[in-house]
């Protein structure tokens, strides 16, 4: 497979700066069967769309405010410097991976600042990345990052505005639980209270799984040869009172639909390793393509993603290549809104 097999024409102007207000009234683009039969919906709708029986598997992380501004103390005569910090991924309770501009300004054993009393101490450097030792651990490192930070907003919405307090609610599903990611499980965020109880009355099931999301979600794929591409490893996790509850339904005749790429990954990383699923708490570093054969996940609410990403290649494992140009296409042509705060589509293949 070739990246460029990937590739669609997108206009700028459907990416989305702000979500659909209320959450629910998204736009949902229906693909069913081999076929790819489309359906023009609103989320809104995923009761009457949905059967009894079926199951929905939410991911549960929760986004840090992992963007940090910081100083390094001056070095002789010279002046303080200000040092940008956006975390990736956690390490150990007091640690974290992070990329730091200007990285260059940066050294072993120097100490970053923030404010509130929050600093860290670099504990290593490599050439994209540093390894930051904070002066707080768990729970209170987390409440201390939260203080002191701002909502990490992917990087095609913070080039064109700056991350505000609006953020900090839009950008966070009503799932979060277990704090751990630096980017948001998108799907999940077209959710609301009534929604989830009108999915309840429809016999809809609904559990949890954990990814934390770190900042690899955003990294481009590089090499043409698709099979050349090396995923970023994110921590998932599957508790056995989930696993039990995907394996009831899927012997009952529901079906299990993940909410969001994040939740699938998970759920295909478990099932490689036992059958029925079971519990499972690992790195994953799963990379779906045409191709694979799904285990689980028998469909898919996500949202609409990037040309040549790895989670475009995803959807189009699930639904087939020509049917996702199809429905891409469609996309665009009706006006539906793109990425992270964008609509979404509901895949039943």
């Amino acid at each position: 497979m070739k990246l460029s097999d990937f590739d669609f024409d997108l206009p700028e102007e459907l990416i989305a700066l702000r979500p659909a207000s209320p959450r629910d009234s998204a736009r949902l683009l229906v693909v069913r069967g081999p076929e790819g039969v489309l359906e023009d919906r609103v989320i809104r709708d995923l009761p009457d769309i949905l059967k009894s029986g079926d199951i929905l598997v939410a991911n549960d992380t929760r986004v840090l405010r992992a963007a940090l501004l910081g100083r390094r103390a001056a070095r002789g005569e010279g002046a303080d410097v200000e040092i940008e910090v956006n975390l990736n991924s956690r390490l150990s309770p007091s640690e974290w991976s992070a990329f730091a501009r200007p990285g260059k300004r940066l050294k072993e054993g120097d100490t970053v600042q923030f404010v509130h009393g929050l600093e860290a101490r670099v504990a290593a450097k490599a050439e994209a990345e540093v390894r930051l030792a904070f002066n707080r651990s768990g729970a209170e490192l987390d409440a201390a990052i939260d203080a002191a930070g701002d909502m990490p907003i992917p990087p095609y919405i913070a080039s064109k505005r700056v991350a505000d307090e609006k953020d900090a609610s839009d950008y966070q599903t009503l799932f979060a639980r277990e704090t751990g990611s630096v980017a948001a499980p998108t799907a999940g965020l077209h959710f609301t209270p009534d929604l989830l109880a009108r999915l309840s009355s429809a016999r809809v099931q609904r559990t949890n799984v954990t990814l934390h999301v770190n900042a690899g979600t955003f990294l481009p794929v590089k090499s043409e040869n698709v099979s050349e591409h090396r995923m970023h490893a994110e921590q998932a996790d599957l508790n056995q009172a989930s696993a039990d509850a995907i394996n009831t339904t899927r012997a009952a005749g529901g079906r299990c639909i993940p909410i969001g790429t994040t939740a699938l990954r998970t759920l295909e990383s478990a099932a490689a390793s036992a059958d029925p699923l079971a519990a499972y708490n690992a790195a994953t570093s799963i990379f779906i393509t045409p191709g694979y054969r799904f285990r689980v996940a028998d469909g898919l609410l996500t949202n609409f993603h990037l040309p040549k990403s790895t989670l475009f290649m995803l959807v189009s494992a699930l639904m087939g290549l020509d049917v996702m140009k199809r429905a891409y296409a469609h996309a665009v042509e009706q006006r539906y809104r793109f990425f992270s705060y964008g609509d979404a589509c509901l895949l039943l293949p």
